[in-house]
């Protein structure tokens, strides 16, 4: 935003937006310094900084034009963010607590602890985990997984210290067989353009579970719960949101009546994109020593020498190859994959992997979308060891699942979503398992959207016949399902039903109905509720969940009462996050999903404000006065903009209205905003004849404005400090202290008539000059 005046001179009153410029902040800042003194357009005179030749400015379009010695540079687009000179500081800690237990299970879960700093332009991290797995082991375990630090450089990354070795630096990684590298000390190298930012989008390739009866699901990533989630009865898709990024295996425990009756190995597949055919490389390599520290899980490998490497390579925009060698407790494990994109509409992900004194295995996923709906196909064949697959008997013994299996199992699928038209869709799934599970399963399912009772309405009819398990006395389990979702009641309130027949624990039939409510809150601590009862030839059974969140926590929980046994089972997941910067601290349920943050202290004069903090990198968070807390984007130059929260804004002034903010991954910045209730005033400038003054800048402490060519201006001044100053360039001409109760006011418009400007106003005003800027 600048001024251009008649005597053919700017000046610059402030960078509106500075998000895309590839400009280093500190040469801004150069340009910023000498351009708010005013510059004479044309040819440099007198002292010119960063060897500047002349200065234009083009009317038709508004732009400033600085020409310099180095005109000529080569300006080639920027491929990696500067690093923030002279680094940032700052420390981040992640608290999570997942709880999961009943009368038949005994109480489990995990406690986590996710450190993020940064030291100058290094960034450490620190991951601990105390668990308890339940039942008769009732030991508490510890482990140190990560303490290490890191650089980034242009293109790569270095990594020294004790770390779990990842996928960090590689768009695709080839899967492999057998044990996971457990903790090692050492180094990892490997490129950076892509590392692993935690997103909440879905997994490319859904995770399916097959619930006989209301069930929960534990997901364990290399031995640690990282969620846990209620299902419903029926073929489900887990909610793989919340789960981190990248290209990991977890393993999925399905619970019912308390009892774990499944457990498979799934892959989450959420990369990142790569398309770049200049850099056609991605790897990744370690070295170090297998260790533990502080760390009591006696399966945890120590001691060995481990290393790796793995590397992806673009072939064609469509095509990336992947291989990966490493040493784990012994033994050497290779894979390989490929990840073909065949159309816009199909793609295809295939993995072939060996581990020595182990077997071979492969994994093959294809997708094909076709406008109004698509195919998903699956292929696997892996190594199955349910020998540590505990269940819990009624009298509280816990033993090993009766159905283990050691062996070689297959598994295929073919899934088909289809929309018939807006209001009506159908899918199917059929799928064939060898191994622990052995059979054909079908699944049938359409869903229409429509109107009931004068609200919308959601039916599901499914159609089922799949293996049998130890939940269905081990014999086939048929059915159908038909279920209505209505919204019901005031807003946010939403009622859905069930009824269908199944096959019962013991392999008979089991008619069952249930009835759920779901209620949405506003402004409470519980986001939302519901409750759901359930009735089956066993009796009746009750569950409920919670969301929640206030402003320094957020969660979830839920319980179930087993029409079965009538035993209880719950869960209960609890996130929040600790920051420190600026000689700051900050306790918050906001997620530092980008790496990076801000403290912000908020000053109000009016009771109750609601702000929100716009990141321009992505991202929002609500204000409130007092101490808050926003994400923000780590490595990247730019700036939040502060303003207020709906479409009716108060009369007030928020200042600064934004900031700008360049910090390393793990950094903490600190800013104190102050919103001021202020006035529109309106009057006229005139000099000591009464002559107008145009092109003067009005300022005060929540505004600044310039003089129209009649001398009239219009600005919001600060109600608590009635005061203003007028300039030309850098020369202060005079300054007032205005009578507010005294002046006319109509439609919440001050009249403040005319102000004339002499020097004698200087010397008589009690004003200091610290808020001219």
């Amino acid at each position: 935003m600048i001024v251009l005046s008649r005597d053919d001179r700017i000046t610059l009153l402030e960078f509106s937006d500075v998000g895309d410029s590839n400009i280093s902040a500190s040469e801004r800042e150069t340009w910023a310094t000498y351009l708010k003194k005013g510059v004479a357009l044309g040819a440099c005179q007198g002292s010119c900084p960063e060897q500047m030749l002349a200065v234009h400015y083009n009317l038709q379009n508004s732009l400033v034009s600085i020409a310099t010695e180095n005109a000529e540079r080569n300006t080639d687009a920027k491929r990696y963010y500067d690093l923030p000179e002279g680094g940032s500081s700052g420390l981040i800690v992640r608290n999570q607590l997942n709880l999961n237990g009943g009368q038949e299970q005994d109480l489990g879960g995990r406690y986590g602890l996710e450190a993020s700093s940064s030291l100058g332009n290094w960034t450490q991290s620190a991951n601990m985990q105390l668990a308890r797995l339940g039942g008769p082991d009732d030991k508490l375990y510890h482990a140190v997984h990560e303490l290490y630090t890191q650089r980034e450089l242009e293109g790569s990354f270095l990594r020294l210290g004790y770390f779990t070795p990842n996928s960090e630096g590689l768009s695709r990684q080839p899967r492999s067989f057998g044990a996971s590298p457990d903790t090692a000390a050492g180094l990892m190298y490997g490129s950076s353009d892509s590392l692993a930012i935690n997103s909440p989008k879905p997994s490319v390739y859904p995770i399916y579970v097959t619930a006989n009866r209301q069930a929960s699901v534990e997901i364990f990533r290399n031995g640690l719960l990282i969620n846990t989630q209620p299902v419903d009865a029926g073929l489900q898709t887990l909610d793989t949101r919340p789960l981190p990024g990248g290209i990991y295996e977890v393993e999925v425990r399905l619970i019912e009546d308390g009892q774990i009756t499944s457990t498979t190995q799934e892959l989450v597949y959420k990369p990142t994109n790569w398309r770049n055919q200049d850099s056609r490389w991605r790897y990744n390599l370690f070295a170090g020593q297998e260790s533990k520290l502080l760390s009591n899980w006696d399966e945890q490998a120590y001691g060995d020498i481990t290393a790796g490497a793995a590397v992806n390579f673009l072939l064609h925009p469509r095509v990336i190859l992947g291989v990966s060698g490493r040493q784990v407790r012994d033994k050497m494990q290779y894979g390989t994959s490929v990840d073909w994109t065949l159309a816009n509409n199909t793609s295809l992900f295939a993995n072939v992997y060996e581990t020595e004194d182990h077997g071979t295995g492969m994994d093959l996923q294809a997708m094909y979308n076709y406008g109004a709906g698509s195919v998903f196909a699956t292929h696997s064949r892996s190594w199955l060891d349910t020998t540590n697959t505990y269940e819990t008997l009624p009298d509280g013994t816990r033993v090993r699942q009766r159905n283990v299996f050691i062996g070689q199992t297959s598994t295929s699928s073919l899934s088909v979503n289809h929309r018939v038209s807006s209001r009506s869709s159908i899918n199917g799934r059929v799928s064939h398992s060898d191994g622990n599970t052995e059979g054909v399963g079908v699944d049938l399912g359409w869903t229409q959207r429509g109107n009931l009772f004068g609200s919308d309405a959601n039916w599901r009819f499914s159609v089922f016949d799949r293996p049998g398990s130890f939940s269905s006395g081990d014999q086939r389990n048929r059915g159908i399902d038909l279920s209505v979702s209505l919204a019901l009641g005031g807003p946010g309130e939403q009622w859905s039903g069930s009824i269908g027949t199944r096959t019962s624990r013991d392999g008979g039939r089991d008619n069952n109905a249930s009835l759920t409510y779901r209620k949405d809150l506003q402004d409470h601590v519980l986001q939302n509720v519901s409750a759901t009862a359930i009735t089956d030839t066993y009796g009746v059974g009750l569950s409920g969940t919670a969301n929640f969140r206030n402003d320094a926590i957020n969660g979830d929980a839920f319980v179930q009462r087993s029409s079965f046994n009538d035993n209880l089972t719950g869960g209960l997941n609890f996130d929040s996050t600790v920051a420190v910067g600026g000689e700051r601290i900050v306790m918050t349920s906001q997620h530092h999903g980008s790496g990076a943050g801000m403290i912000v202290d908020v000053e109000s004069d009016i009771d109750d404000i609601a702000l929100r903090a716009d990141d321009l990198s992505g991202g929002s968070a609500s204000l409130r006065p007092g101490r808050n807390f926003i994400p923000i984007t780590a490595y990247k130059n730019s700036s939040v903009s502060f303003d207020f929260e709906g479409n009716h804004p108060p009369a007030a002034s928020i200042q600064p209205p934004r900031t700008r903010y360049h910090l390393n991954k793990g950094g903490v910045d600190y800013r104190k905003i102050t919103v001021s209730k202020t006035l529109t005033v309106l009057g006229r400038l005139v000099d000591p004849q009464g002559k107008p003054l145009k092109g003067h800048h009005v300022i005060n402490h929540a505004s600044r404005g310039v003089s129209e060519v009649d001398g009239f201006f219009s600005m919001e001044m600060k109600a608590s400090s009635p005061t203003l100053e007028v300039r030309q360039g850098n020369q202060l001409l005079c300054q007032f202290r205005l009578d507010t109760a005294n002046a006319r006011s109509e439609n919440n418009v001050l009249m403040i008539g005319d102000l004339r400007c002499t020097p004698d106003t200087l010397a008589g005003a009690n004003y200091t000059d610290e808020s001219a800027g």
